[in-house]
Order: structure tokens, then C-alpha cells, then sequence
């Protein structure tokens, strides 16, 4: 399938700096070595990753969240983080999969994303939330669907375009559409080496009492949020405030006005991605804030890179908040990443 084997543009490592993210993940020369006798430029750089270290110390202890990483989207670079690889439930943050499985789907087939979708009942007893209020029987196009996921977060609908997609990719194994397309998404976590996550439905429901849930980490989520900016579309719908999509209903066409659940888009450079929230989830969300590229003129070769960072915050007792403090945060690590020539080394990356 076409999502499974796609490689990330940016997934290997370029050049970016030597950053701390833990005090576990960087081990400093011990001190009496930090002397006069060093050469200007070492002492120069041990200082400056001290800082950096102190910085890094200072944010993951004035967050409460359990678990969060920044990380330099085009790189993979790790500015920061705080229990990264803890398995979580992700609540609705898997709505990122499903999208990102649906859009490429989409693409692989040159199919019309305008083409209508019928709600199923079994869509309607998937669990969770439905704040469209879509009943069965209802229709509307692939793309409102895909609004309406990723924007209102609605279960219904990513479990509506899972059963659509699921019927239309491959399914060497026989499983049913959505258990098929939750295999493509899986497929496409392995792809992107997200190996500390399982996904288990197109919705993130975690809300039955059985003993295995979907999980994933901050870690996982941001090399998924990397990979979904690269899928053509995906990048337009997280960024957009609010959408009217049309449902029709029993032969009339009703427009519905939805909101994007992402109280803080537009704010810091902010323009996506998604939020997630069950009660075993705890608040969820992931954050991408962008600024103006930097260029740098040599000769006549003009070099531009460009900088946005990823920000992904799983269990907070204030997503938003947190989320807005390790923007800020984040770019403060980033100007001295970049600043420290944005080496990238390999256990500093994704």
C-alpha cells in the first residue's frame, strides 16, 4: 500500500545542533576539566550546552504534563522533552493516522475526495463522540469527512472514512474495512519506525472496558505529525478556524458551521494540528508553530531553511497552556540549536 512504504522527506537526520533534551541524554565533562586550559572554542561550546541543559532541566519541571517532546520538524531534531517514549493512550491525536492514511489513499488512486459517503449504523456504535450529530443514513463528501475528524474531532466520521478507505485498499488478510484500514495505519507507524505505538481503531475510543487500548508516545506522535505535513492537503485542513461542510439529510442538503477544537491556532505562529481527549487519555494535543524561513546567500546560491517546530503534549491538566509555554519554550531552544550550527546528532533525533 502506498502510505505503508512511503519514506518521510525529512526522515533522515540533517544538519542541526547538539542540543540537550534530559540531563539523562547528555553527560557533561566533569567540572574540573571545564578549566583555563581547555582551548577558547571548548569551553565556549561546554558552557553554551550547560545552558542549554539548565533550560531544558528548568521546562520539564515547570510542566505538569506527563509526558511532551519538541522536536524541529525538518530535521526530527529533539529540542526537548520529558518521558518521550512512555506508552500513552492518544485519545483522538490518532485522528492524524486516519487522515494521513485516508489523503494518501486518496492520492495513490487519483480518487475524488468530493465523492459522497453514506453513515452506516455500525459507524454510529463505534463509541465516542459524535458533535456533528450524524445519523445513519446521512451523506457527505470524503473531504467533509475529513473536516469533520480533524477539526471537530468527530468519531463517527473517522470511523465513517475508515469504513469507505478500508473497503478500497488491499487487504491481503480478509479483515473487515475498518479492521483493514486500522492495519494500513499500523502498517504506516511501522514505516515511520513509530514502533511504541498500536493503534486499534480509526478514532483513538479508549473507552471500553476490555484490556487492551490503542497507545502511543510524544515521541511516536511527533514523527507522525512530521510525516502528515507532507501529505498534500493535510497541512490546509489542520490550519483552517472553522468550515461549513454539508450533510444531506433524508434529500435536503443542510450546511453545518464546525470549529476547530485547537483553542490557541493562529496564536505564536501556531497553525495546527490536533487535539485529543478521553478520560483515559487524560487532555491531549499536538502543536505546529512555523516562522519565516531563514536564507543565507552564498555567491550566487541563496540557501533557504525553514523552521517550524512540532510540539506534543499527552495527558496535561492544561493542554493549552502547556502547549503555548513549550512553543515559547521551544523556540527559544531552537535559536540555540541553530545558533550552535543544528548539529542532529542520531540519539538526539527521531
Amino acid at each position: 500500500m502506498a502510505q505503508s512504504g512511503r519514506t518521510n522527506a525529512r526522515s533522515s537526520p540533517g544538519p542541526g545542533p547538539s542540543a540537550v533534551v534530559s540531563e539523562k541524554e547528555l553527560i557533561l565533562p566533569p567540572l574540573c576539566l571545564m578549566s583555563e586550559s581547555f582551548p577558547g572554542k571548548i569551553m565556549v561550546f561546554l558552557k553554551r550546552i550547560s545552558l542549554l541543559l539548565l533550560a531544558s532541566t528548568a521546562l520539564c519541571s515547570a510542566i505538569a504534563a506527563e509526558s511532551h517532546v519538541i522536536v524541529d520538524a525538518q530535521t526530527g531534531f529533539i529540542l526537548g522533552s520529558k518521558a518521550r517514549d512512555e506508552k500513552l493512550p492518544v485519545a483522538s491525536l490518532t485522528k492524524i493516522a486516519t487522515a494521513a492514511v485516508v489523503l494518501d489513499w486518496a492520492k495513490w488512486k487519483q480518487s475524488d475526495l468530493s465523492a459522497p459517503v453514506q453513515i452506516s449504523p455500525a459507524s454510529l456504535n463505534a463509541g465516542g463522540a459524535n458533535p456533528i450529530g450524524l445519523q445513519a443514513g446521512d451523506s457527505l463528501s470524503l473531504r467533509d469527512l475529513v473536516y469533520c475528524a480533524l477539526l471537530a474531532s468527530d468519531n463517527v466520521a473517522a470511523t465513517s472514512l475508515a469504513e469507505y478507505v478500508g473497503s478500497r485498499l488491499p487487504n491481503a488478510s480478509g479483515l473487515d474495512p475498518v479492521g483493514n484500514f486500522v492495519s494500513h495505519m499500523n502498517a504506516l507507524a511501522r514505516s515511520l519506525g513509530m514502533n511504541r505505538t498500536l493503534f486499534l481503531n480509526p478514532s483513538g475510543f479508549d473507552g471500553t472496558e476490555a484490556r487492551a487500548y490503542p497507545f502511543s508516545t510524544a515521541a511516536d506522535m511527533a514523527r507522525l505529525t512530521r510525516y502528515a505535513y507532507d501529505v498534500p492537503g493535510f497541512p490546509f485542513y489542520v490550519a483552517q478556524a472553522s468550515r461549513q461542510i454539508h450533510v444531506v439529510r433524508n434529500g435536503a442538503e443542510m450546511p453545518f458551521e464546525i470549529q476547530n477544537t485547537n483553542e490557541v491556532l493562529g496564536r505564536n505562529g501556531i497553525d495546527g494540528v490536533k487535539t485529543g481527549r478521553t478520560r483515559r487519555a487524560g487532555d491531549c494535543l499536538i502543536l505546529s508553530a512555523d516562522r519565516a524561513p531563514e536564507s543565507r546567500r552564498e555567491g550566487e546560491t541563496v540557501f533557504v531553511t525553514p523552521r517550524r517546530i512540532i510540539v506534543v503534549v499527552l495527558r496535561s491538566p492544561d493542554r493549552f497552556g502547556e502547549g503555548l509555554a513549550l512553543v515559547e519554550q521551544g523556540w527559544g531552544l531552537y535559536d540555540d540549536w541553530a545558533a550552535n550550527g543544528r548539529k542532529t546528532p542520531k540519539n538526539q533525533s527521531l
